[in-house]
């Protein structure tokens, strides 16, 4: 398992990456949030994206769209991919969730 400072390091530029495309948004369409551990992408019909961590297992836990899916950092790969095998990959799962909520997906 990955020590505390290399998993908050990776976490903070996730977070920073999906606030950047977040940005590209008018907020009547998408609003972000960044509070702690915790990034929420609220539509303007009130949906919710929420991207969390879970420190104890070294996870990025994000809920929208239906779901509740945990991602594992892959060094090997450089990515934030599903821990159950599904070939989900963090950054266009939030993508597809925010393009379900608001018609429009994040570009990073």
């Amino acid at each position: 398992m990955m020590d505390e400072a290399t998993y908050s390091g990776l976490v903070a530029a996730a977070f920073k990456r999906i606030l950047a495309a977040a940005d590209g948004f008018d907020p009547d369409v998408l609003e972000a949030d960044s509070t702690g551990d915790m990034l929420t992408l609220t539509s303007a019909s009130r949906e919710k994206c929420i991207v969390n961590t879970q420190r104890a297992v070294r996870q990025i836990w994000v809920a929208g769209g239906g779901q509740g899916i945990h991602f594992s950092y892959e060094p090997g790969q450089g990515l934030w991919l599903d821990d159950k095998g599904k070939g989900l990959e963090l950054f266009r799962f939030v993508s597809d969730v925010v393009r379900s909520m608001s018609g429009e997906a994040l570009t990073y």
